[in-house]
């Protein structure tokens, strides 16, 4: 399966973003991005994600996209965080071990503290806590250098898919047919989420082991990751590639409810057009996905475990809002929520 990268044909817009921050250590080798897109809430907060890049160009593409995503999510989840984002470039996903990860990790640290606070670091793709640590040890702040938020993004989705059935379904989880596609830490999670409320859960992966180990623990089934975007069901949940539902494709989904972890799950607003003409109710990724980002805010306010559960289910409700007001006017889920993100930053410009 593909990454969606976007190729290199396509030129960056740079101005997008309040600040493109390119970054090179000559003695590692370093490369890297960091993509401050909006900081009207408070400092740019985002995970660093480190892999392969089909060129710099895509690599500063993605992290721009990536780093607007994060403004909606924060400025939804009524977060006081702007939106950034970080990518490292790598040869090859186990490019760098060791103290060789370790030197680049240092190296890059002194460029997210150059930015004296603007830009905050976090777990992403191909990152651990272990390397926010070694990132801080260069005087800059990073945040899940304690905790893997992977679990908590996960009850955040599975509180948005319930809320999903129950607005498209008008029913519980119970006998709902979902698909997972990507069984990483959050797809995994997920998956276990709605099994144990009764789901028939089917998973798919491209590591095919992986899929098979949580389906043999689960009594699901696995099936094609190639297949899971158009197999029968009633609700598909994408964790693992962006872009996954497009203009192209849209027409052979046949779930009722797309609720998942993966960012970008629409390639363009024209794909969830198609969608919601088809009957099929599009949760929007930066909606379902904020546990993440509201587990790290309650480790840095200091709330107990269950003001940070009681948060995690309002993104539940926040979905149903969002449902019912696209329903409505007649628009897409994605841009309710974006209509919705757009208020509260200017509300935020206009000291309201």
């Amino acid at each position: 399966m593909s990454n969606n990268d976007t190729g290199s044909s396509v030129a960056p817009n740079f101005f997008a973003s309040e600040q493109v921050i390119t970054c090179h250590d000559e003695a590692t080798g370093l490369r890297a991005v960091i993509a401050i897109d909006n900081t009207t809430l408070g400092p740019g907060f985002g995970g660093t994600r480190w892999r392969p890049y089909a060129s710099p160009e895509a690599a500063v593409i993605e992290a721009q996209r990536l780093a607007a995503a994060m403004t909606l999510k924060h400025a939804l989840a009524d977060l006081p965080y702007g939106g950034a984002k970080s990518v490292i470039l790598a040869d090859s996903p186990t490019a760098l071990d060791g103290d060789e990860r370790r030197s680049a990790l240092l190296a890059f640290g002194e460029f997210v503290a150059r930015t004296n606070g603007a830009y905050i670091p976090g777990v992403d793709m191909g990152t651990t806590p272990g390397d926010m640590r070694v990132i801080e040890e260069r005087g800059g702040r990073a945040f899940c250098d304690e905790v893997d938020p992977g679990p908590y993004t996960a009850r955040g989705v599975y509180a948005a898919m319930r809320a999903g059935v129950r607005h498209a379904l008008h029913r519980d989880m119970k006998g709902v047919r979902v698909v997972v596609q990507g069984t990483g830490q959050v797809g995994a999670n997920l998956a276990r989420f709605a099994a144990a409320d009764g789901a028939i859960v089917s998973v798919a992966d491209i590591d095919g082991d992986r899929a098979q180990a949580l389906a043999d623990e689960l009594g699901a089934t696995v099936i094609d990751p190639d297949d899971a975007p158009y197999a029968e069901c009633d609700v598909f949940a994408p964790c693992a590639v962006a872009r996954v539902l497009t203009t192209d494709n849209a027409s052979r989904v046949r779930a009722r409810v797309v609720a998942g972890a993966a960012n970008d799950t629409l390639d363009s607003a024209e794909a969830g057009e198609a969608l919601r003409a088809a009957g099929i109710t599009v949760v929007p990724d930066f909606v379902a996905n904020a546990g993440g980002v509201i587990q790290v805010h309650a480790g840095v306010v200091g709330w107990d475990e269950d003001t940070l559960t009681a948060a995690l289910e309002r993104i539940g409700d926040r979905v149903q809002d969002i449902l019912a007001e696209a329903d409505r006017r007649g628009i897409t889920p994605e841009q309710a929520a974006r209509d919705r993100a757009a208020e509260r930053l200017a509300g935020a410009t206009n000291g309201q």
